[in-house]
């Protein structure tokens, strides 16, 4: 059973292999990371290349500068659209640690779509004992398919 914490302005945290395991089953379903084009390029994505997908980029907060991205919620409603995504199509945002990602699904809830998640720990998760990413939860320390560019 998938576990989702619900939320008051969004539809819910997931964790990343119950994230997976929808996307899995929910053909329509999409994943949209919101990082910065540095981390897609030298941290890694998401691989769906399993469900015959793939994930759709999109800052969340612009690089360099970090301002958030005021057109983020159109760009994302274009991007959505052409992959055949409606406003009741189940949304999976991720970032690094789940922060951007978790104020991405408020935007698009607040713009209509009905079933934006988020990625509790997103692709890196929380940082361990020696103040690393990677080994404790997220993403890649669920042992979900991922690739580097």
């Amino acid at each position: 059973m998938t576990a989702i914490t619900p939320r008051p302005d969004y539809a819910g945290d997931v964790e990343s292999r119950d994230a997976w395991a929808m996307l899995k089953a929910d053909k329509d379903a999409q994943l949209v990371d919101v990082r910065t084009r540095p981390e897609w390029n030298f941290v890694g994505l998401p691989d769906l290349a399993e469900l015959g997908r793939q994930a759709l980029c999109l800052e969340w907060q612009r690089y360099p500068d970090m301002a958030i991205d005021a057109e983020f919620v159109a760009k994302a409603a274009e991007q959505l659209s052409r992959a055949g995504a409606g406003k009741n199509t189940q949304l999976f945002f991720i970032c690094r640690s789940g922060a951007r990602s978790a104020a991405a699904a408020r935007a698009m809830t607040a713009a209509g779509y009905a079933r934006a998640y988020n990625i509790a720990g997103g692709f890196e998760g929380d940082m361990d004992e020696r103040h690393q990413r990677g080994h404790r939860n997220g993403w890649k320390a669920s042992g979900l398919p991922w690739r580097q560019s």
